[in-house]
């Protein structure tokens, strides 16, 4: 009888999940941190007597150095690796945070503002880069999902509750205190980062052959020529531009939950402080499961149809038409409700809840519109990966780059519309301006409709790594 061969090999090590962890991390510190100037930036504000002029200023600071940096990092991440480079941005910018607090100077806390963007900068590049070595095809665009969308909205959505709600209302600690306490998490994470973290399942000791074989499954990588993204191959890239495109316009229109949604619902529905925080954080959460959502559809159409490229675009077409249609409904359905209500409303017990009705049918409309919209997010890191092979981060940084031009350009746009569309008039010795909020989500389902035509010229076969290809699971 023929020797049977031995079959005790090695069960495969596990690292993969830590480096997920890991980058989940990232991502939830990062939003945390940046998402808590809505309580700070009036803080300060008053604290220090700035104008609406100078507290503006500073705040837009953030977007110049952000998009700067963009690029330049994708390159040093693509050449170098994220290890050190996510690891000492983790620190920099909460040591950044803590300064906000530390200082009474314009000119320092406009620094800081700077440093704070630029050192954010890399981490969404970083992170990508991290996805494409550490995670096999067939599941990468589910982590990014996980890592980006969830995690990121996530620490969105905590950040006023934690600093405001919890640390200064609960606690009664000091805004500038409550500072100190986010800052000194994220400097224990950057640390914790780059003990833990590394480069590549290839260099790392800790990862077993098993291990290696499972994240290569799928992938063919052969390096022969420099790390460094060729521009005049990114330039000629049609792919590229649409790509780019689709990202202002998808960033751009994002602004509106950044910024004015509590405005929005302050004005157009008379809601009070306590009822605008958990309204407004309605869109986040939306788009915190639209991101897992998205990312899994997005696996299992590449995995069921073995046509990348259309279920790529396919989910981001989808997506923001679905979108669309719920800015349209905010832009002038929701006022019906309080009419339709209006007879019967104010005999119940509970009247003075009931004019929410109107605000919850925008509220969960905005949600709906947040949940197709950011369900895109992990197909945009796959795509990243996909047109970007070995130069996904520079890839990455590109398109985040035009992103953040959006953010950049949109809120003047935003702002100049709604003025224009606003009308003062005097109630008794005070003056009251209306403003119409139609044209605005007019404007931004037009932008979710143009983004989602932009998807389906993009092909993300189209591959700027002449010597990567992927294959179809």
């Amino acid at each position: 009888m023929a020797d049977t061969p031995p079959t005790n090999t090695p069960a495969s090590t596990n690292i993969r999940w830590l480096i997920f962890g890991l980058a989940c991390g990232t991502s939830w510190v990062l939003y945390l941190h940046r998402y808590c100037w809505n309580i700070v930036g009036p803080l300060i504000q008053d604290e220090y007597n700035f104008d609406h002029t100078q507290s503006a200023g500073v705040f837009s600071l953030f977007y110049w150095t952000y998009a700067a940096g963009q690029i330049p990092c994708g390159v040093v991440i693509d050449f170098f690796g994220p290890h050190l480079f996510l690891g000492i941005s983790i620190i920099l910018w909460s040591l950044a945070l803590i300064g906000f607090g530390q200082t009474k100077s314009l000119w320092a806390i406009g620094g800081l503002r700077l440093l704070f963007g630029a050192s954010q900068a890399g981490c969404y590049p970083g992170l990508t880069k991290a996805t494409r070595v550490w995670f096999p095809v067939r599941s990468r665009t589910t982590i990014q999902g996980w890592i980006a969308t969830t995690f990121g909205r996530a620490g969105a959505a905590m950040s006023p509750i934690l600093l405001g709600t919890l640390l200064i209302g609960y606690f009664e600690l000091k805004w500038q205190t409550a500072l100190i306490v986010f800052g000194a998490v994220g400097i224990a994470f950057g640390l914790l980062f780059l003990i833990l973290f590394r480069d590549s399942p290839l260099t790392d000791s800790r990862v077993n052959d098993a291990e290696r074989a499972v994240i290569a499954e799928g992938s063919t990588v052969v390096k022969t020529e420099s790390s460094v993204l060729p521009w005049s191959r990114a330039l000629r890239n049609r792919s590229m531009w649409f790509f780019a495109i689709q990202q202002f316009l998808d960033a751009g229109s994002d602004v509106v939950f950044v910024f004015l949604i509590g405005k929005f619902f302050a004005d157009r529905y008379g809601m009070n402080i306590s009822s605008i925080g958990w309204l407004s954080s309605l869109p986040l959460i939306g788009g915190a499961c639209g991101g897992v959502v998205g990312g899994w559809l997005n696996d299992w159409l590449i995995a069921r149809t073995r046509n990348r490229r259309w279920s790529r675009s396919g989910i981001g077409f989808v997506g923001k038409v679905v979108g669309c249609s719920m800015l349209l409904i905010v832009s002038g359905a929701t006022d019906t409700v309080a009419e339709w209500t209006e007879p019967w409303r104010s005999q119940l017990p509970w009247a003075d809840l009931l004019p929410m009705s109107a605000a919850l049918v925008a509220g969960n409309a905005l949600m709906t519109a947040k949940f197709f919209s950011d369900w895109s997010q992990p197909t945009t890191w796959g795509m990243c990966t996909d047109l970007g092979g070995r130069y996904s981060a520079t890839v990455f940084s590109i398109i985040n780059t035009s992103g953040t031009v959006g953010g950049i350009v949109m809120p003047i746009a935003f702002g100049k519309l709604l003025d224009w569309y606003s009308k003062t008039e005097m109630v008794g010795d005070q003056k009251v301006i209306h403003t119409d909020w139609s044209p605005l989500f007019v404007l931004i389902a037009s932008m979710y409709l143009a983004s989602g035509i932009s998807w389906l010229l993009v092909d993300c076969t189209k591959s700027l790594d002449a010597e990567t290809t992927t294959a179809e699971p």
